[in-house]
Formats: structure tokens, sequence, C-alpha cells
């Protein structure tokens, strides 16, 4: 923990996550009008009531951009949770257990590996009656568990037959404490790094299909407004702030996870570091 802290990469994300956290969390104070208020004239400039004009709905820009940071922090901290416990368990007992159930687990994992992701985004979204958070998040651990399980399979395969795991054994310990208090310690920077991994790919996923209007778009985020921007012709009314300022903030907060994930591989290895 105390190299990570002291890691460049690791401060800098940590600084990007813990400003969009925030803002999320302080969204209701700081906004100056309620993200859902169509009462305003659409597209209008830049002005003293409204800071970064207004869509081509109606709505307060920069109150849209401000509130739309919750939507995305919960969806990236959400699918990522949830991506990682099934990494868990997919890769780490497949792995440790073999035999029929490696077997079993593995052949799962291989066919999700080779699923093509955005078709099948699309027809598990056309299926699914509601189309709230859950649901996102639900879409996205389908599509994005796979590769992180493989990579723990083949961490605790290389585990499985070390001296202490031997020594754990011989001593009667149950497997889910094995697994629990000595493989999972051990692939700490791993799990970390699927972590972190994870969640920058929901938060770009997230935002694609928002945008190309796969998902649920009547949500207040991110990639939402670019949805809207694009219905409304932004561009061809010469308004290039709703197109810009969201795609930046998807960017940075993309950007914060993705140093934490190098953060996590370089202290994990200092050769890394080294190079």
């Amino acid at each position: 923990m105390k190299g990570f802290l002291h890691n460049k990469k690791a401060l800098a994300g940590l600084s990007i996550i813990v400003f969009f956290g925030l803002v999320a969390l302080l969204a209701p104070l700081l906004d100056p009008y309620n993200p859902n208020d169509f009462n305003f004239m659409p597209w209008l400039g830049p002005s003293s009531a409204h800071w970064l004009g207004t869509t081509g709905q109606g709505q307060d820009e920069l109150s849209w951009l401000l509130y739309s940071a919750r939507d995305s922090m919960l969806i990236a901290l959400s699918t990522a949770g949830v991506i990682s416990v099934v990494q868990l368990l997919f890769g780490i007992f497949s792995g440790y257990t073999g035999g029929l159930t490696d077997g079993v687990l593995s052949t799962v994992t291989n066919v999700f590996l080779v699923l093509p992701g955005l078709p099948l985004l699309i027809v598990i979204d056309a299926y699914l009656p509601n189309k709230g958070t859950v649901t996102t998040v639900f879409i996205l651990t389908i599509t994005g568990w796979a590769w992180g399980a493989r990579v723990l399979r083949s961490q605790a395969i290389s585990l499985r037959d070390r001296p202490f795991m031997e020594a754990a054994r011989m001593s009667g310990e149950r497997r889910w404490r094995i697994v629990l208090f000595n493989v999972v310690p051990n692939m700490f920077g791993v799990l970390a790094a699927n972590f972190f991994g994870a969640a920058v790919y929901a938060v770009l996923t997230e935002a694609g299909l928002l945008f190309l209007g796969v998902i649920n778009v009547n949500t207040i985020s991110w990639g939402s407004m670019l949805y809207w921007a694009q219905a409304g012709s932004a561009m061809l009314e010469n308004k290039w702030l709703p197109m810009l300022l969201p795609g930046v903030c998807i960017l940075l907060l993309g950007t914060g996870f993705g140093l934490l994930n190098f953060a996590v591989d370089e202290v994990a290895d200092p050769r890394l570091r080294r190079g």
C-alpha cells in the first residue's frame, strides 16, 4: 500500500477519481438548476444565467454535466465490483479446484470469450424489460467478465502446488478457507488490476452504448448527453460544448481508472517501474 501511494500514476489517477466522486456526491448542491428541467430556451449560449448554455431540449448544460458524474461513477464502480466477484468465482475456483470443475468453468469462460460483444449487448438489452441501472450493470458484466477470469485461472494454477498451499491442505484447512486466506491475498495485485480495468471498460462501453442509443438514453449521464446533442444536430447549430464537455469527462474518468490500473501493475512488478 505504501508503494502504491508513492506511485505518480496512482496519485494522478486517485486525484481524478476523488474529484469526480466529490462532484457526484455534491451534485445536488452544485447544480444551479434541476437537470430534468426543460423550461429554458434551447441552444442558448453561455451566459451568467447558464454558464455552459442550454441543450437542444431546453435543459441547463452545466446541471446535466455535473449530475451525470453520479451515473458514470455508479455504473463504473458497480460493474467493476460485480465483474470482480464473477471473475473470482470462475477464475480462482476453476484454477485451484482442477478436474471436472475446471473443465466446466473453463468451457463457459471460453464461450463468453469468443462471443461478439456488441451484438450480444444489443440482443440482451432488447429482451430485458427493465432499462435501469441494474440492467446496464448486468449487461456490462455478462460481456466483460471472461477475460479477467482467464487471467485469474492461470494465476491460481501457478499457486496451486506451492509449498504453503500443500501445508494448508495437509493441516486440514477447508477448501474455501484456503482459497480465501491463501490464494486471494497472493493475487491481490491481479484482482486490483482487474477491478480498475473493468471500471475503464464500464465507463467507455456505457458511454458508447448510450451514444448509439442501444440502452436507455433517458438518463442523466454523459453518454446520453452525447446522444441528445447528436440527435439535436448540435454541430449543425455550431454548438460544440454539448459534444466536447461530456466527451472530455468520459476521457478523464477512464484515464483515472486506467492510471490506477497501470500503477497496480508497476507496484506488483518492479520491472515495469524501472522500464
